[in-house]
Order: structure tokens, then C-alpha cells, then sequence
């Protein structure tokens, strides 16, 4: 529970009962606050992180707790329909053309004008897509026709009669109004639109993942399903770019009905789908480099995260334990001077140490402990970083401008002058020096990005000798393509619905209500009812948050290798969104109580709950949550905001002064408590690259952490972190190196698609045949005054060719 969610109760006690009630509320943070402390003692965490959890953990994260009848209605309205067109067999006895010309029936009923009637088919067509599970014993039986069923349904050409069914209910201005009008909206008003992306997400999710037992048929309709959901096949644009307009059309308050979390999770298995995921993009990177005979990877990247084992950060205790070894033979000025400020009330023992905690907590330290102290409590706030020796994970990357830099910096030293960007001439510096620059050029890294840097300024600069680029049209450019003209409403959108569903927001009447897809018509009554409503609650907040931190992630990555600036395009306008301040805002919360979050329950999940009997459902289960160590989406979703945060700013340094202003070091600090390698790797590269300003102070009191940075994280060789020396330290105007980012990605976005540019460069036909052999339109009497324009204009008008010559 939230401590913002506690605020209601409280303030609703009367006087009268006030201090009754104030007993239990300190018990209540009593308790809380010793689960919290406990939970710092996590063990390591055994996640695997991938592109999605299990295959049965996404199908039951599609559904809310409150659509559970809806499982029978589906199934009811199937029975009905399939008992007039077959009367003694099920479905799973059918043979498959029997199938077949079921499904046509079915599909042709779709289409009737009726709506009530087209939202039975359409439930019918969901219960095949559920996998037929009043026929089945167990989820695995569940599973298996579910899966059949979906490529049936495919092959039948059910995707695209969804499709239309889909754009009438966008379009539906009659649903829109009504919902804008109403007080209050819950799950009634979303139903048609509920049922139709309910089988779309089905059929995505279930031939999107590839099983050993795949027929053939199954796998090429998987790539044609995959091309045809990333082509403009669907009125002219991929399949994501309406699922994209019906998120910005709910957050601009036009449709609050859209069930928004089946809508983001869509997209995002969409995107998922149609561009690759996690190890795709490593082998396209592979690829990509070859193409461009660039050296290989050092390393798979994957592989190497997956190898790493966790830190392990001090726990509360040993920080106490260690303060009171340190206290015990002396006495610091600073109890001594607390001590006369209370003058006959000396300072309780165990109160400063608590205040000690919370003070290297947020990295402060007294101004009243002398230097010697210092030296002493230096790392009591790390007592152990859990570093065993272990080698050193990454290969060390140098860029050629760091090259660049440290033989500015040799030049300036040695022989008093610098020769620009010349990376080989090595006269008149010492040996040490040519040393030192061939280990640098040993593991010299050029990456895409900065091959499409170079090559996008030689097209500006040459545009009439290079000519007109030849793009790939892939389905991540085709994806761009479609995006650039309303890109920062998608963008500002996904923060919007991100930021109504963080833990640390608390609820305003002006913003926007994504919780219409979960809130039934009538709400709870009974202390059971409500518990059960808050964890469906909860657990639907945290789905949103998994799907657009996973969605974000995968188009900043796709975009990054199909061009650079695309990638900065839309980095951009999630940093002009205020996304760096929002994502620190998600991480300013008790993460391990986020983390280990128990908004589950297990009996309601699909395919568990279709399949086996309801148990009876108390207040005990229902506090009690899984048995698992922790919330697998919790933990991808922190993970995937870290990656984004970690996008935006790297190489950017207005956007890691943004860390630094916000104050991001403690917050991320605390978040090294969860005791996962890759989330821990992901936090020590956000401090490492504003350690250099954070000053001497803090890198004194932090050395634990500064040595798991060394040990984590890649290594830049001539990289000054640790120091503050770097030249990138010095004072920058920020805005200037924003808004000259801002001016290349201008110039290539215009240079690439804007079509109806009026270019000084552009092609000029110059054939003299060719001129006069075009057509050219001519009003309609020309050739009743033709005669006079040529006497006029030509005949009688004397030619000057002294002054033609003079031109020339």
C-alpha cells in the first residue's frame, strides 16, 4: 500500500476517533517500515532477462480480474451459435474442413449490420481464440488449441475482418461522445472494442512465438502474418500506426473509453513482432557492421549481462553494526556538539546512528566531523560491494575523437602546437605517448552511429555528387515514415499514460483515467470485493507500465541502428517531455517494495481459471499474493526504464547535467539494493557518468560504489570519470548542444522526406529535345491571341547582344 493511498482514511478520521485510530496508523508504519527494512536482505534475484516472461504470464496479463465472467459468456455464445450448425459434435472432434467451413460461417456473420448480433460471432471467434477451453483438462490442452485455432483463423483471413471491425469502432463518434459525457466510465463501455483486440492480441502473441512443434504451414504463415503487420497494407500505414492513433486519440481526451492496456499491449507485441526483439537487433547490429566492414563486436552484450553476477549492497544492519565498531573508542565532535545543543536531554545512543543511516542514505555529510573522521566512516553507507575478483566483463572501446583528444592534450604539452584531427603523426612526442596511442587504436571502436554521421554530412555538403540516397525500406523505416508526421503527440501520449500509471503518482481529477477498463459497472460492496478490486488495480497499473517501458526501449533501439537520427529524433522529444524527470520520479519509491509487489492472484489467471475449479477466495489468500521471490514485470519494467534513461543521455552532457540537478545519485543508489546483475549494471553506468561532476566529496564517501562501477562497467581506456578532469567537464552551453542536434536532425529529416522541398539542388532538366517535346497546358483561347503575344512580346522587342555577351 502506498503511502498517498493511506492518505484518505486518515484524513477522514474525526476528532472524536482521532486518537483511537492514531495507534493502529503507527502500528501500520510500524509494520511497514520492518518489511521494508527485511526486504533489503533480498537474496540475489534468479530473473532471466528476455523479451517477454512466459508465454502464459503474457496471455493472462491481457485480461483484467473483473472480466473473469466474460470467460463463460464467450464460451456461451460459441455453444449457442456451433449447436445450430453442428448438433452432437465438439469442436476439438471436428476435422479440419469441417473447421474451416465453420470459421467461413462465422465470418460471414461478422459482417451483419446488427451490433448486438456482430458482438456475439465476434465473442464466438474470441472463445476459438481462448482454445476452446470447456473442452479441454488442462492448460497445456488450453494452450494447444488456442494455438491451432489462431492460424486457422489466420488462414481464414480473420485479421483482416477484425481490422475492419476495429476502424468502424475508432470511428465511432456516437461511442466517443457518449463516454466524453458520462461521470463515471467502467467496463461496459469498452466491451466491442475489448473483444476485438483480445483476439488480435492472441493471434500476434501466439504466431509470434515460435514453438519446436511448428508445422511447416505455421512458419510461413508467421512471416507472412510478420510482413504483412509491419507493411502500409492496412488503409495505407502498418498495423502500429492505428493502434499509436488510438493512444493519442484517448489521451487527448476524445475517447476515454479505449481499453488502453489491451491497446498498448497490442502495440507493443506488434512491434515486438514485426521489427525483432532483444537478439535480433544483436544479429542485425552484426550484420549491419559487416555490411559496412566494420571490425565485429568485441562481445555479444547479451551473453555477457546474462553471465554477470550480482553486487551485493549493505544491509541496514551491517551499516549499524559497522557505525557502533567505529564509535565505540571514540567520541566525534559531532555527538559532542549534538550533545550541548540538547544541553540536560544528552542525545539517546541509537538516534544518531539512525540519523548517520539516513544522512549517507542521501550521500550528506556533517560539517561539523573533522577530515580524519571522514577518512575513517568514509564507506558506511557501502560495506560491501560484493566484488570477488572477478575479471573484468567488457573489451575496452576507445572512439577515434578520445584519440583525437589525448593527442590534443600530448601536442599542447610537448611541442606547444596541435596538428587538428591528425591521428598519425607522432613527431616530437616522447615514447610513452606512441605507447599509449597504439593501445588506444588497439581497441578503437567505430560504430553505425558514427558512420551515419559522417555519411549524412557528406550528403548535405555534396548533394549533386552523391546523389539521391538509396534507403532500405524496412519495416523499422516504414515504421518512421508513418510516425514522423505526429510523432511528438505519440511520444508525449505514452509519457502521459506512463506517468498516470507510476506508484509514486498520486491521483488528480484532471488527469487522464486509465483504469475505464477495469472498474466494473458495479463497484465493491464487501471488505473482499474491494481487496480483490485494489490488486486488479495495481497489477493493471503495472502491466501499462511494463508495456510502454518495453515498447519505448525497442523503438529507441530500432531506430538507433536503422539511423542515428531517427533515434535522436525521438530521444529528443521523450527528453523534451520531461521523460528523465519522470523516469527518476518512478525510481524515487521503496523499489524493493515495487519489486517484490504480490498483485496477483494466481486461481484468476488465464489459462488457470478456465480450466480448474474456483476456490473460495479470502482475505487471507488474497494478502498473501504468489509465493514467488519477486514480480517478474516489476523488475522487467525497472530494468527497460533504466536502459531508456541510460539512451538519452549517454554522450549527451546537458542530459546528464539533468541527472545531476535532479538529484538522481541517491535515487539510483537505492536502487542498487536489488540485488539483480543486470538491473545493478544498468545504475552503476548512470552514475558513472555523472560521478566527474558530482565533486571530490562524493566519490570519498561512495568508493564501494566507485570500485563496482570499474568492476561493471564497460571501460572507456582515456575515460577521466573517476576525477572530474575530462575535458568534457568543463563548462558547456547546454542549450547550444541541443539545438545543434536539433538543426542535423532538421536537415536530415528534411533532406530524406520532406518531398516538397524547394531545393537550389534540385534536378533540372536541361535536354533541349526534352523541353520542347513536353505537352504544356494552355488556356483554352490562346490560339486566337497567339499571334498578337508573338508580335508583342518577341517580334517587336529589340535583342541587346552586347548586353548577352556582357552576361556571359
Amino acid at each position: 500500500m502506498q503511502a498517498d493511498e493511506m492518505e484518505v482514511p486518515i484524513n477522514n478520521i474525526n476528532n472524536s476517533n482521532r486518537q483511537k485510530s492514531l495507534p493502529k496508523v503507527k502500528e501500520l508504519f510500524k509494520n511497514q517500515r520492518k518489511d521494508s527494512e527485511g526486504s533489503m536482505e533480498l537474496p540475489t534475484l534468479e530473473f532471466e532477462y528476455g523479451d517477454t516472461d512466459s508465454l502464459t504470464a503474457e496471455l493472462s496479463e491481457l485480461y483484467s480480474y473483473t472480466e473473469e465472467p466474460e470467460f463463460g459468456l464467450n464460451r456461451d455464445c460459441f455453444e449457442e451459435d456451433f449447436r445450430k450448425q453442428v448438433k452432437e459434435k465438439k469442436w476439438i472432434e471436428l476435422g479440419l474442413s469441417e473447421q474451416r467451413a465453420y470459421v467461413m460461417r462465422l465470418l460471414d456473420s461478422l459482417e451483419v449490420t446488427n451490433r448486438e448480433k456482430r458482438l456475439k460471432v465476434a465473442r464466438a471467434v474470441l472463445y476459438l481464440a481462448q482454445g476452446v477451453f470447456d473442452e479441454c483438462d488442462t492448460e497445456t490442452d488450453v494452450l494447444h488449441w488456442s494455438r491451432h485455432n489462431v492460424f486457422l483463423l489466420y488462414d481464414m483471413g480473420t485479421f483482416t475482418a477484425l481490422l475492419e471491425l476495429l476502424s468502424m469502432e475508432i470511428d465511432n463518434n456516437q461511442a466517443c461522445s457518449s463516454a466524453v459525457r458520462k461521470p463515471a466510465i467502467s467496463l461496459a463501455d469498452s466491451t466491442e472494442l475489448r473483444v476485438l483486440l483480445s483476439i488480435m492480441y492472441l493471434m500476434v502473441e501466439m504466431i509470434r512465438v515460435e514453438t519446436e512443434d511448428d508445422r511447416s504451414e505455421w512458419r510461413t504463415a508467421r512471416e507472412t502474418f510478420k510482413t504483412d503487420l509491419g507493411s502500409p497494407l492496412y488503409n495505407g500505414e502498418p498495423f502500429a500506426l492505428m493502434l499509436f492513433t488510438m493512444v493519442n486519440k484517448f489521451c487527448s481526451m476524445n475517447a476515454p473509453h479505449f481499453p488502453m492496456k489491451k491497446v498498448l499491449l497490442l502495440l507493443w507485441k506488434t512491434i515486438l513482432f514485426t521489427l525483432g526483439g532483444f537478439e535480433d537487433l544483436q544479429e542485425m547490429k552484426v550484420r549491419g557492421r559487416e555490411r559496412l566492414s566494420l571490425p565485429p563486436l568485441p562481445e555479444d552484450s547479451i551473453k555477457v549481462v546474462r553471465s554477470m553476477r550480482a553486487a551485493s549492497p549493505a544491509s541496514a544492519m551491517e551499516l549499524i553494526e559497522q557505525q557502533q565498531q567505529q564509535k565505540r573508542g571514540r567520541r566525534s565532535r559531532r555527538t559532542a556538539y549534538v550533545d550541548s545543543l540538547e544541553g540536560d536531554s544528552p542525545f539517546p545512543r541509537k538516534q544518531p546512528l539512525v540519523k548517520q543511516d539516513s544522512l549517507d542514505t542521501y550521500n550528506e555529510r556533517d560539517p561539523f566531523k573533522n577530515d580524519d573522521a571522514r577518512d575513517e566512516e568514509e564507506d558506511a553507507d557501502d560495506v560491501d560491494s560484493g566484488i570477488e575478483g572477478e575479471g573484468l566483463p567488457w573489451a575496452p572501446k576507445v572512439r577515434e575523437k578520445d584519440i583525437e583528444h589525448f593527442l590534443e592534450t600530448s601536442r599542447n604539452k610537448f611541442i606547444g602546437f596541435t596538428l587538428g584531427n591528425d591521428t598519425e603523426t607522432l613527431v616530437g612526442l616522447p615514447r610513452p605517448i606512441h605507447e599509449s596511442v597504439k593501445t588506444l587504436k588497439q581497441h578503437k571502436y567505430i560504430s553505425l552511429a558514427e558512420v551515419q554521421i559522417k555519411r549524412e554530412e557528406t550528403l548535405q555538403q555534396c548533394p549533386m555528387t552523391m546523389g539521391e540516397e538509396d534507403v532500405e525500406e524496412t519495416p523499422t523505416e516504414t515504421l518512421y515514415v508513418g510516425m514522423l508526421p505526429n510523432l511528438s503527440q505519440y511520444v508525449i501520449a505514452l509519457l502521459k499514460l506512463l506517468l498516470a500509471a507510476a506508484p509514486t503518482s498520486k491521483a488528480k481529477t484532471d488527469s487522464i483515467n486509465i483504469l475505464a477498463d477495469v472498474l466494473p459497472e458495479e463497484m465493491p460492496i464487501t471488505v473482499l470485493q474491494s481487496m480483490k478490486l485494489g490488486i486488479d488495480v495495481n497489477r493493471h497499473k503495472e502491466i501499462i507500465v511494463k508495456a510502454i517501458s518495453a515498447l519505448l526501449l525497442l523503438l529507441l533501439k530500432h531506430f538507433k541502428l536503422n539511423h542515428i537520427y531517427q533515434f535522436e529524433y525521438v530521444s529528443q522529444h521523450l527528453v523534451f517531455a520531461n521523460c528523465i524527470p519522470l523516469i527518476l520520479k518512478f525510481f524515487n519509491q521503496n523499489i524493493m517494495s515495487y519489486i517484490s509487489a504480490k498483485n496477483s492472484i494466481c486461481v484468476l489467471d488465464y489459462p488457470h481459471c478456465v480450466v480448474h475449479e474456483m476456490p473460495e477466495l479470502t482475505a487471507e489468500s488474497l494478502e498473501a499474493g504468489d509465493s514467488n521471490q519477486f514480480c517478474w514485470r516489476n523488475l522487467f519494467s525497472c530494468i527497460n526504464l533504466l536502459r531508456i534513461l541510460n539512451k538519452l543521455t549517454k554522450w549527451k552532457h546537458s542530459r546528464t547535467m539533468m541527472l545531476v540537478v535532479f538529484k538522481s545519485a541517491p535515487i539510483l543508489k537505492r536502487a542498487l539494493k536489488v540485488k539483480q546483475a543486470m538491473m545493478q549494471l544498468y545504475v552503476l553506468k548512470l552514475l558513472k557518468i555523472q560521478t566527474k561532476y558530482l565533486g571530490r566529496q562524493w566519490r570519498k564517501s561512495n568508493m564501494k560504489t566507485m570500485s563496482a562501477i570499474y568492476q561493471k562497467v564497460r571501460h572507456r581506456l582515456n575515460d577521466d570519470w573517476a576525477y572530474g578532469n575530462d575535458i568534457d567537464a568543463r563548462p558547456w552551453d547546454f542549450q547550444a548542444e541541443e539545438c545543434a542536434l536539433r538543426e542535423s536532425i532538421e536537415k536530415f529529416n528534411s533532406r530524406r522526406y520532406d518531398k516538397n522541398q524547394n531545393s537550389d539542388f534540385a534536378p533540372v532538366d536541361n535536354c533541349l529535345q526534352s523541353v520542347l517535346g513536353q505537352r504544356v497546358e494552355l488556356p483554352e483561347d490562346f490560339h486566337f491571341s497567339y499571334e498578337m503575344w508573338l508580335e508583342r512580346e518577341v517580334f517587336s522587342q529589340p535583342i541587346q547582344w552586347e548586353e548577352l555577351l556582357q552576361a556571359q
